[in-house]
């Protein structure tokens, strides 16, 4: 019998709207999951269990006298620990802030709190996300639920990992280089990086950047779709908020539909990248997968190379206006300022007419073809106590940015970008493939997701 925890957000949501389950019974099943294997992947480093289970209450009082507050009412939610809680302590990964509670939430959280979700803590990330490898002075390292001597990605690996081991059904996550997708891809479930400013944030000091964006993290694409019916919409806080609403949770057929004759194009390596072969091997399958849906899938080769300058130029100004500041940052953290304080006006010249000269040239891309299909992370997950992956295939990598180019690079281009899973190794570690879509059509992204996990089932193994 499956246990309450490894049931899916929407299946709980339906046990907990027929009251066949309770918010608060299904909350401390969530927290004797947490006790029983967050000391192995240390996914979960700040936890509220009374805070949750008074919250739990709460929702079951609701709903007792006819109140049902919205798509996420009841369910255990944990939180990045980059984002804003309100009486919860929130580090960003950083000993700077290792004390540091702050008094009101970030959008996102209140979003999620406002639906229904309980936050039962926060999940890890490298200081300040930086990095696709969740390690930081603070709480150490998230270990890879698939095989503890690896690591989980990042930087939302503590929310990979929390969801692939049943400690919570939804986790939010932050996506800039590829930090939804990498740990999704890594720990076998599944996260969206949302077109940007259809999840909309504030932000204090570069509220026109859009290469950073929030968005959900969940075992499915139906959750995913359940948990962007929350979070998604516009708010004045951004200024590219999308307004168009986002489609609902998804009831009904939201999220089926006929891929017959639909045009997908795969790319095997983004325009020459590397790829470790074991990940080559599980992409090229996916592919058949897809036609399988009775799509034309198409392989391309398609240069993305003008993201390079672009996303270090853009990255390196942003570090350096966001934390140029601060003073006793981590390396990683402190060679991006670096980099930031050397970029000049004709540098960030040269990067908006390369970004823009590749979003006209996507736009007639996409003319063609309605999905690109491409791996997520060019390496399965590597060792835990690595830095960062160092080769692929025998080229030498320069820093620890270079191994993420294939989720940077589509980071460029202003486009939904899903991480699903796509099988596994010989040796039983996740690999994911990313589903690119057309700006602005995330629900089409999903979609496709769905239909993808549905034939292939390869997000049902667990750890």
């Amino acid at each position: 019998m499956t246990e309450l925890p490894d049931l899916t957000a929407t299946e709980m949501s339906g046990l907990l709207r027929t009251r066949q389950v309770s918010a608060v019974e299904l909350t401390e099943a969530c927290l004797r999951r947490i006790g029983e294997v967050n000391g192995q992947v240390n996914a979960i480093v700040t936890l509220v269990p009374e805070r949750a289970l008074d919250q739990a209450a709460q929702a079951d009082a609701d709903l007792a006298r006819g109140h049902w507050r919205g798509p996420l009412h009841g369910l255990p939610v944990a939180h990045k620990d980059l984002v804003d809680t309100a009486g919860i302590r929130t580090t960003y990964g950083s000993p700077l802030f290792a004390d540091h509670v702050p008094v009101t939430d970030d959008l996102i959280v209140r979003r999620i709190r406002e639906a229904g979700g309980i936050a039962v803590g926060k999940t890890n990330t490298p200081e300040f996300g930086t990095g696709s490898h969740t390690v930081n002075e603070v709480f150490g390292a998230t270990r890879n639920p698939y095989d503890l001597s690896r690591s989980a990605g990042g930087s939302s690996g503590g929310a990979a990992a929390a969801l692939a081991t049943g400690m919570v059904p939804l986790a939010d996550g932050s996506d800039m280089g590829g930090s939804l997708r990498n740990p999704a891809s890594f720990c076998n479930v599944a996260g969206l990086r949302p077109t940007p400013g259809r999840v909309p944030s504030k932000s204090a000091n570069a509220a026109w950047f859009t290469l950073a964006v929030p968005g959900p993290m969940a075992r499915t694409a139906a959750d995913l779709a359940l948990f962007m019916s929350a979070i998604a919409g516009f708010d004045p806080c951004s200024p590219y908020a999308v307004r168009e609403a986002f489609g609902g949770p998804p009831e009904g057929d939201l999220l089926t539909r006929d891929f017959t004759g639909a045009r997908i194009a795969f790319s095997p390596d983004l325009g020459g990248l590397p790829v470790d072969p074991e990940t080559a091997r599980v992409t090229a399958g996916a592919a058949t997968a897809l036609a399988g849906l009775g799509a034309k899938v198409e392989r391309v080769d398609l240069d993305l190379s003008d993201a390079e300058d672009a996303f270090r130029i853009y990255r390196s100004w942003y570090y350096a206006l966001n934390y140029g500041d601060l003073t006793e940052v981590g390396p990683n953290v402190a060679w991006n300022v670096e980099q930031g304080r050397k970029v000049t006006g004709a540098d960030l010249a040269r990067a908006e007419r390369l970004r823009t000269k590749l979003f006209h040239r996507m736009n007639a891309f996409f003319d063609d073809y309605e999905f690109l299909v491409a791996p997520v992370s060019q390496v399965p997950p590597f060792p835990v106590d690595d830095p960062y992956v160092l080769e692929i295939n025998g080229r030498r990598m320069p820093d620890y940015l270079a191994w993420m180019r294939s989720c940077y690079w589509v980071s460029v281009l202003h486009a939904p970008a899903m991480s699903i899973p796509a099988g596994f190794t010989p040796g039983g570690l996740p690999v994911g493939v990313q589903i690119i879509g057309r700006p602005w059509a995330d629900l089409d992204v999903l979609r496709l997701g769905h239909a993808f996990e549905r034939a292939t089932g390869h997000g049902k193994r667990r750890p």
